[in-house]
């Protein structure tokens, strides 16, 4: 099963974010899942990093022509499969449609790109429902001003697609608890 994970090219080793994705990357490799990211560095390095110290578990990173263009690199070392697209359109769509479930993690602009297209190709029926979950009280506090402010403009069915958590461990344990279903 592969677990695309969504987050902050920003955080550098050391930091709290930077952390809590390797954290999450092990998490995965240990619960036996696939992990495809973005593929550079951030959250998407540490997620990856994280995913190969249990030395089993298969890296994705998924990379664009268009953003290396914007911010110059390359997939970062701890990725093992890289897929590579032209536009930054096409890396999401390849994520949101190659991935089994989704784990998103604070990030910017480019997160909630990636979080609001995964989202509502579920909601319209483009790609099949899975399992979505959201770490971290900012994503909590996004989706209760979304769903509140929105009402009236947010399928009812549609709340129920993402599972916000604040811990590791609460995100494994919902992938698991949905995987089931």
């Amino acid at each position: 099963m592969i677990v695309a994970v969504f987050g902050s090219a920003s955080p550098k080793a050391g930091d709290k974010l930077y952390q809590l994705a390797y954290d999450l990357g092990h998490a995965l490799g240990k619960a036996g899942y696939q992990v495809m990211t973005g593929g550079y560095c951030g959250t998407m390095e540490a997620t990856c990093k994280g995913a190969r110290q249990t030395a089993t578990t298969h890296t994705i990173g998924v990379t664009c022509d268009e953003i290396e263009a914007y911010r110059p690199g390359s997939a970062n070392a701890y990725v093992l499969e890289e897929v590579r697209t032209q536009t930054l359109s096409e890396r999401i769509d390849y994520m949101v449609r190659h991935a089994d479930a989704f784990i998103a993690l604070q990030g910017g602009v480019g997160t909630l790109a990636e979080i609001m297209l995964a989202y509502n190709m579920m909601i319209i029926g483009a790609i099949e429902r899975k399992a979505f979950v959201l770490i971290g009280e900012s994503w909590a506090t996004l989706g209760a001003h979304f769903f509140d402010e929105l009402e009236g403009h947010v399928p009812a069915f549609a709340k129920e697609l993402l599972i916000f958590v604040n811990t590791v461990d609460e995100a494994v344990l919902a992938l698991e608890s949905r995987n089931k279903k």
